[in-house]
């Protein structure tokens, strides 16, 4: 069978929930109706796309590949069938955006891209910021709006959100690591392993949520704001680290490969979106750029930029 719309429709959702119960409910359709379309996707494909463990499932490291291709066709066929008539006239004008170290770098650019050949006429004016600084920023009315890790998000009663893709946090390790050999890990079973701490975008604080939730700490040898740094060490066995699907990548820049292994304790999820002061009308450019990324990044929740 030829690859359809509602496969791809099906894939993401799965993709971004984790489980099977929530895309089904999230796109108000049967489990067994999403399973059949993950099952036929595989198969079609010849790709396992999904890890299935107690906790729901993640993406291999093709169903990570399959995703971005997966998210560019949904974005391309609801511009197709929405982008010509939904502004109705041509948009000009400016909109600075704030955006955080991690969004500028592996989430923006290819959305960019597209947002510029849709509206010619907007100019994006990126400021890269800390999230303390974006919120101050938006509240402030320095920036129209930003693109940033809304999971970290302060200040939720002076500044409104969107969310727009939740990524999963699993383990990385390097190629033939023991620990990919166990039928299951906890964070129990990491804490004597030598541990790589990602502090860039408040990583660290981040990691510390969970890790509090148990007894035990991580054996942090190093700490850095470099993603690049702890790829390349983990991949060369220096450590292990747990960071978001989003930044990963299965070879380091020396060509070491990286594998992933999803952990059975809860783990929050490194969550996108869209930002703007409460109560603060935007402009026709920012309202344009806002509904063409929710467009992008379709989900359960209203595009209301109000």
């Amino acid at each position: 069978m030829p690859l359809t719309f509602r496969q791809v429709r099906h894939f993401i959702a799965t993709a971004e929930t984790g489980k099977l119960s929530a895309a089904a409910a999230t796109l108000n359709v049967t489990q067994s109706a999403v399973t059949a379309s993950i099952k036929s996707l595989e198969t079609e494909l010849g790709k396992k796309l999904f890890e299935r463990h107690s906790n729901g499932v993640t993406l291999t490291v093709d169903g990570q590949q399959f995703l971005e291709r997966a998210r560019v066709i949904e974005a391309s066929v609801a511009d197709a069938l929405r982008g010509p008539h939904r502004w109705g006239t041509q948009v000009d004008g400016t909109v600075d955006v704030a955006v955080s170290y991690t969004v500028a770098g592996y989430f923006m650019p290819a959305l960019l891209s597209r947002f510029w050949r849709a509206f010619p006429g907007i100019t994006v004016r990126l400021h890269e910021y800390e999230r303390d600084a974006i919120e101050f920023s938006l509240v402030k009315g320095r920036v129209d709006v930003a693109v940033m890790l809304v999971s970290n998000l302060h200040d939720r009663s002076a500044i409104r959100s969107r969310l727009l893709m939740r990524s999963p946090r699993r383990l990385w390790t390097c190629a033939n690591h023991p620990l990919l050999r166990q039928p299951s890990v906890r964070l129990a079973d990491l804490a004597a392993q030598p541990y790589l701490m990602l502090t860039v975008d408040e990583a660290e604080r981040s990691a510390m949520r969970y890790w509090q939730c148990t007894p035990h700490v991580p054996n942090v040898i190093f700490r850095t704001l470099s993603t690049e740094a702890v790829r390349s060490m983990v991949a060369t066995g220096m450590g292990i680290t747990i960071l978001s699907d989003m930044v990963y990548r299965p070879w380091s820049l020396e060509g070491h490969r990286i594998d992933l292994k999803t952990l059975d304790d809860d783990i929050h999820t490194m969550d996108v979106g869209l930002a703007w002061k409460s109560g603060a009308p935007l402009s026709p450019a920012a309202r344009a750029f806002c509904e063409f990324v929710a467009l992008a990044y379709p989900g359960s929740e209203p595009d209301r930029f109000d």
